[in-house]
């Protein structure tokens, strides 16, 4: 689990009015992260489920979540805590069935909470049908809907980029004689967003769940969608085992504006006000400002990973990070989240500063 609590407000700065003054129902909303293996057991397996979840609907209520994002309970793996999908359409059997998921949206609305699906469109899992139809041949039609590309010399890979993991984001598919894209694991292939018929495939399994009763995603791994197509050796690669990040050849690239828009497009054609809210991991506040899109017609909520990292319990710190978010994103709706405290020093450090 990556975060523990996402807050969309902040309570303790003045900048919380200007977010209430907002129209949309996300411009003044908590959302509330659930990992739903360790959040609440319905039948006493050892497993957190759905049925879980929909328990404690009146206890999220009285907390004053207006939302909840449930991180990935697809079937998968698991190499990742879920983020290696092999099924976008269906619930993983620990969790439950597609009638509980159902159950949950339904009780959720009766409570004025809205539920947002971890949706992880970057890569799937190596075990997908989509992947394993892919590496089963160089001429399947599926071949495209993944990144694939020949060595750059015998036993090397075609670039010597580095994966968010650790390690080369290529792996060999001996069969087929070609490397696989991954940013992160091996078995978490990056799909390829510039082929139609995955693009089309990924929005429907948008449209599949905001039928099924989503109020709108949690999009992981954003900045990643695509990679420069001249695949170019990193002049200043990571050091050994390091890992990468926001390098300009695999993130933030205008490609990824396009998606956007497009995923955006099929959100505002439901009623409710669906939300996309991003995992949007970005180098300065002028790139995050970005993401909302040129007309605000993309993520309206991309998160502020600016502040969500910052590692230091210091008041100035803190508001020359606030103080950015709230006048140098064109009026947009700051997304500031915290991760889950390290100690519980830490977690009264934060409310002492609050409070003063």
């Amino acid at each position: 689990m990556k975060l523990a609590l996402l807050v969309l407000a902040l309570l303790c700065f003045e900048g919380f009015s200007f977010a209430q003054q907002r129209a949309a129902w996300y411009d003044h909303a908590v959302i509330y992260e659930i990992y739903p293996r360790s959040f609440s057991d319905s039948n006493g397996d050892g497993i957190g489920d759905l049925n879980g979840i929909t328990a404690r609907l009146d206890y999220l209520k009285q907390l004053g979540v207006d939302a909840i994002w449930i991180t990935p309970f697809f079937p998968s793996p698991n190499f990742d805590f879920g983020y290696d999908v092999s099924d976008y359409v269906n619930v993983a059997p620990e969790y439950g069935t597609l009638q509980d998921w159902d159950m949950l949206a339904a009780e959720a609305r009766k409570r004025g909470i809205r539920v947002l699906v971890d949706f992880v469109l970057n890569h799937t899992s190596d075990q997908h049908a989509w992947f394993k139809e892919s590496r089963s041949s160089r001429d399947n039609p599926k071949r495209d809907w993944y990144v694939w590309r020949s060595g750059s010399g015998p036993g090397q890979p075609p670039t010597h980029w580095t994966s968010i993991f650790g390690g080369y984001t290529w792996t060999l598919d001996a069969a087929t004689d070609q490397w696989y894209y991954h940013m992160f694991l091996p078995q978490q292939p990056d799909v390829n967003w510039a082929n139609p018929g995955l693009r089309k495939a990924m929005f429907d399994v948008i449209r599949f769940w905001l039928n099924h009763g989503a109020s709108g995603f949690r999009l992981d791994a954003t900045p990643y969608l695509f990679e420069d197509p001249a695949f170019p050796e990193d002049p200043n690669p990571p050091p050994p085992g390091g890992a990468a990040a926001l390098k300009p050849y695999n993130s933030g690239r205008p490609e990824n504006h396009e998606v956007l828009r497009e995923m955006r497009k099929i959100l505002d054609g439901y009623p409710g006000q669906p939300v996309l809210l991003g995992e949007s991991s970005t180098a300065t506040i002028e790139d995050l400002a970005k993401v909302y899109g040129e007309h605000h017609d993309e993520i309206q909520l991309p998160m502020d990973f600016l502040f969500g990292n910052l590692t230091t319990l210091d008041a100035v710190v803190f508001k020359k990070q606030v103080d950015a978010a709230q006048l140098q994103l064109g009026g947009q709706t700051p997304v500031s989240f915290f991760q889950q405290p390290r100690s519980s020093a830490a977690v009264e450090q934060f409310r002492r500063w609050c409070a003063q």
